[in-house]
C-alpha cells in the first residue's frame, strides 16, 4: 500500500512542478529566449578612421572589440613611408588642428613614465610601432584587459585619439618616445551596434 502511495504522489506533483516551471520562464522572457535561438548580444565595438596630418598621406582604422574582459586592438594604416612608425592613443578625440597635437599628449590614466608595452611602466597609450612595407601598408594588434569600451571610466577608450607618428617609439624617451611628428590621427568613436 505504501509503494503505490508514493508512486501516485510522484505522478501527480511532478506534472504540476514543471507546469510551475515552465509558467516561471515564461514570465521571465527566458522560454522565448531558449526556443527562438536568441543569440549573445553582439561584442562592444569601438573604432577610429585615421586621416593624414602634417601634409601626409597616411590613412587607416584602429578597431576596438571586447570579448569578455579582453579588448582586441587592430591598427591598420596605409600611404606611409616604409619603416617603423609609432602609434599611441593620445588623450583627446581631437584631430582638427593640422598637425594633429589637438590630440593632446599621451593617454595616461595611471599617471606613470612613458615605456613598452606590457614591459614595466607604460602609458594605457603606448601601443608600439608598425613596421610598414614598400607598399606603404603596416599593421599592429594586441589584446588587453587594461582598457574598457563606452562606459565612461578614466580607463574607457572612447573619446581618446590614435595618432601615428613620422619614426619609431624608442620606448625610452620621455615622455613619448621621441617618435616625431603626428602624420595621422583618428577619433575613437563606439562603433554602431547591427
Amino acid at each position: 500500500m505504501k509503494k503505490s502511495l508514493k508512486t501516485c504522489n510522484a505522478t501527480y506533483w511532478l506534472p504540476i512542478f514543471l507546469i510551475g516551471l515552465v509558467m516561471s520562464l515564461a514570465s521571465c522572457g527566458l522560454l522565448q529566449d531558449l526556443f527562438s535561438g536568441a543569440d549573445a548580444p553582439a561584442p562592444q565595438q569601438a573604432i577610429a578612421m585615421i586621416g593624414p596630418t602634417s601634409g601626409s598621406s597616411v590613412t587607416g582604422t584602429a578597431t576596438f572589440t571586447q570579448s569578455g574582459d579582453q579588448i582586441a586592438l587592430l591598427v591598420e594604416i596605409k600611404g606611409a613611408s616604409p619603416g617603423l612608425h609609432a602609434v599611441h592613443i593620445h588623450q583627446y578625440g581631437d584631430c582638427s588642428s593640422p598637425d594633429g597635437k589637438s590630440a593632446g599628449g599621451h593617454w595616461n590614466p595611471t599617471g606613470v613614465a612613458h615605456g613598452k608595452w606590457g614591459e614595466g611602466e607604460f602609458h594605457l597609450g603606448d601601443i608600439g610601432n608598425i613596421s610598414v612595407g614598400e607598399d606603404g601598408i603596416g599593421s599592429i594588434s594586441l589584446k588587453t584587459d587594461l582598457w574598457e569600451i563606452g562606459t565612461g571610466s578614466d580607463v574607457d577608450i572612447v573619446g581618446r585619439g590614435i595618432i601615428v607618428h613620422a619614426g619609431a617609439d624608442d620606448f625610452a624617451s620621455q615622455p613619448s618616445g621621441a617618435a616625431g611628428a603626428r602624420i595621422g590621427c583618428g577619433a575613437i568613436v563606439l562603433a554602431a551596434q547591427p
